[in-house]
């Protein structure tokens, strides 16, 4: 730099990086030029770390950036997800109230599709063996009121039993500390105190609500991932900062479950958090696509090399649940309501002991990964069948990832062997599998939530997302598909559009008719007063702070909740007389059914909740050109032509083959076609038509059929 010449502006770029099975992704903004640029990377499972950055260095390169440029990063992850779900977890102790060490055991009566599969369910295996299991005396009530007084005799005992065995994660769930911490606290300080090895988790700081299964496991699972999580994010946020090579820490923010992120400093605080961090970044990053398309019922499909999620949006918001699960573990944190399903590009097609075709749940994952990755693969999965039915190129990510065609069919060939079919009719086989799999998934976020699944557009996205996006169409009946611009990094986009969110909630019981208001009020205020603190942690100022009320209400008797918005405002009659009248409402539209203004039936409140919300800056979504005319279309936009099968019966059609960057708004596409671009691919089936949007959305549909959607 010559004397008396400035330096140059260091540029503000944020990056999203949704780290998934076979592929990163990419998602950077430029946060004064507004330009946005995607990209994928394959991942590293060996170390996750190595394709986190690989991906940060290809999207600077492509943007001419440097890691100094850098401003942020969000990241969704999986590591919380798959411990849980390969079942890695290491010894893990529990501390529970004297009286109640088989509560793990005991669980809940209930069987996975109700009692006509109770025959042939397997109870999943607990989380914690019962020889790991301590009890310490002491006793709250429901009201936290002391009945016994902690017994730190006891406690000492159970913490030194589990020093002297090398158990240094635990889990501590006491009786009622939802309505009182002193003893979990008093455990804790014990622990601290005789154990300062330990890794610990309380249920009054994870999940404060009635329930003590519930709770415990929620607890548990916490305590069970913590370290891993707090190793791969620390790891994560040390070789960011080596990258960026500035003084101050990068912000780092983690995608959690209910929607939001959080800092990775607070995020080792509540691991549990993250459990489903990637599907959820999807489903908000779809929601706000569709939802400025002008479509607000929308069903999400987010394909990927392992697994498809799909999810419910409304009005551009995902559908959340306290009610998920994680594997076999039931886990009550917020968390957008996702259901998963074994049906990725790598899902392993496979012959059952009765002799019929079977496809996923086990993946061929990304190492070795589909036998066209030719990395060693012994078995054919979805992408081979894609492959060989013409409906993807013979590459991925625009060329940069070769596929064999030739390995796909043979393994394709010996399967259809094996079932007395030929590969052809083998391969269509498993993928309608594979649609059929996806539409049923589709079915439970939609037919058993009570909603009319015509009534929704699908969004599809992922690398395999789309691929049988015109074949749930006809499955399901549905209104059309939306395929977002580069589908394949929709989840990492989402990452960009998330705002810093916190959840609160204490249990607080009582009637309807002798609700003390001020009690009500009182929480509140005490709940709104951490979300506050959190958000100012957060770096926050509190002008730009948000909170959001919710209460989960039923009717005396009843053992399961509903949850209902309640508006800010002082707790009075009219506060409360509107909040259940909200409650009658939703009952209804759940169950079909209410008991307004039936006196024998009262209205219960059970759970305050509040949510702290950290506004971020969304990027804007820019409209594409307008095309001239449908006459330089093709000239514009047609690649070539290649044989595609659309169905077995059918066999081989001459298919034209699009590049999807150069369409512009307002361009049809008919098939029988193949609409390509770098990171996805979308096969549209004769009788289908494809729309290009305003802002770059395939609008999907059978001929003739209309999208409830402004045209572009």
């Amino acid at each position: 730099m010559t004397a008396g010449t400035a330096p140059a502006a260091r540029r503000r770029i944020r990056i999203g990086i949704d780290t998934g099975g076979t592929f990163t992704d990419v998602v950077a903004l430029d946060e004064d030029s507004g330009e946005l640029v995607t990209t994928k990377t394959p991942s590293t499972p060996g170390n996750p770390a190595d394709g986190f950055l690989a991906g940060v260095r290809k999207v600077l390169d492509l943007m001419g950036a440097a890691g100094d440029d850098i401003s942020a990063v969000s990241h969704g992850t999986t590591v919380a997800t798959n411990k849980l779900l390969e079942g890695k977890v290491e010894a893990l102790g529990f501390i529970t109230t004297e009286g109640y060490e088989f509560i793990l055991e005991i669980a809940r009566q209930a069987v996975p599709d109700g009692y006509g599969n109770s025959y042939f369910w397997v109870k999943p295996p607990r989380i914690v063996p019962a020889d790991h299991v301590r009890t310490v005396g002491g006793r709250l009530d429901f009201e936290g009121n002391e009945i016994r007084p902690f017994d730190e005799a006891s406690a000492v005992a159970a913490a030194r039993w589990f020093r002297t065995r090398g158990i240094t994660t635990i889990g501590v769930c006491l009786l009622h500390s939802y309505a009182d911490d002193r003893h979990e606290l008093a455990m804790r300080e014990v622990l601290r105190r005789e154990h300062p090895d330990a890794v610990v988790s309380i249920s009054s700081e994870v999940l404060r609500e009635y329930r003590e299964y519930e709770r415990s496991m929620t607890t548990l699972v916490d305590a069970a991932v913590k370290p891993s999580v707090s190793r791969y994010v620390a790891n994560i946020h040390h070789r960011l900062d080596e990258f960026v090579g500035r003084s101050e820490r990068l912000p780092f923010h983690i995608m959690k479950s209910n929607g939001g992120v959080l800092s990775a400093d607070e995020v080792v605080h509540q691991p549990i958090t993250t459990v489903l961090s990637g599907p959820a970044a999807g489903a908000l990053g779809a929601g706000l696509i569709a939802g400025r398309a002008g479509f607000d019922k929308v069903l999400t499909c987010d394909g990927g090399g392992t697994s498809t999620d799909v999810s419910v949006v409304l009005g551009g918001e995902p559908t959340l649940t306290t009610e998920g699960t994680v594997g076999a573990y039931p886990s009550k944190i917020p968390m957008i309501d996702v259901v998963t399903v074994g049906a990725g590009g790598g899902s392993i097609a496979w012959i059952s002991p009765e002799g019929s075709l079977k496809v996923g749940p086990q993946s061929a994952g990304a190492d070795p990964g589909p036998l066209c990755y030719a990395k060693g693969g012994t078995d054919p999965t979805i992408t081979d069948a894609h492959v060989v039915l013409g409906r993807i190129p013979p590459h991925l990510l625009g060329g940069e990832i070769p596929l064999d065609v030739e390995a796909a069919r043979k393994g394709i060939e010996g399967l259809a062997h094996r079932l007395g079919l030929d590969a052809d009719r083998c391969a269509t086989g498993i993928l309608e599998i594979s649609a059929w799999n996806q539409a049923n998934a589709l079915r439970q976020v939609s037919v058993k939530r009570g909603l009319d699944v015509r009534d929704f557009m699908l969004a599809t996205f992922g690398g395999s997302g789309s691929l049988l996006a015109c074949r749930l169409v006809d499955i399901l009946g549905l209104a059309g598909v939306v395929v977002p611009q580069n589908p394949g990094n929709v989840s990492a986009f989402g990452l960009l559009t998330v705002d810093v969110r916190n959840d609160y909630v204490q249990t607080a019981v009582a009637r309807h008719d002798g609700l003390d208001h001020a009690a009500v009020q009182k929480t509140f205020d005490d709940l709104t007063a951490k979300a506050a603190s959190a958000l100012d942690g957060e770096g926050f100022p509190r002008s730009a702070h948000r909170y959001a009320r919710t209460v989960d209400l039923r009717y005396f008797g009843q053992a399961y909740e509903v949850r209902v918005a309640a508006p800010d405002g002082e707790v009075d009659d009219a506060y409360a007389a509107g909040v259940a009248a909200r409650f009658h409402d939703e009952h209804r539209a759940l169950y079909g059914y209410d008991f307004r203004g039936d006196p024998t039936q009262q209205v219960e409140w059970v759970n305050l909740r509040v949510t702290g919300v950290g506004p971020i800056t969304r990027p804007e979504l820019r409209e594409l050109p307008t095309a001239e005319g449908a006459a330089d279309v093709r000239e514009r936009a047609h690649r070539s032509v290649r044989p595609v099968c659309f169905d077995a019966d059918d066999g081989y059609v001459d298919t034209d083959v699009w590049w999807r960057p150069d369409l512009r708004a307002g361009d049809v596409v008919e098939g029988p076609a193949v609409i390509e671009e770098f990171g996805s691919t979308v096969p549209l089936h004769p009788g289908f038509t494809a729309r290009v949007d305003a802002l770059g959305n395939l609008v999907v549909t059978r001929r003739g059929a209309a999208a409830t959607t402004p045209e572009a």
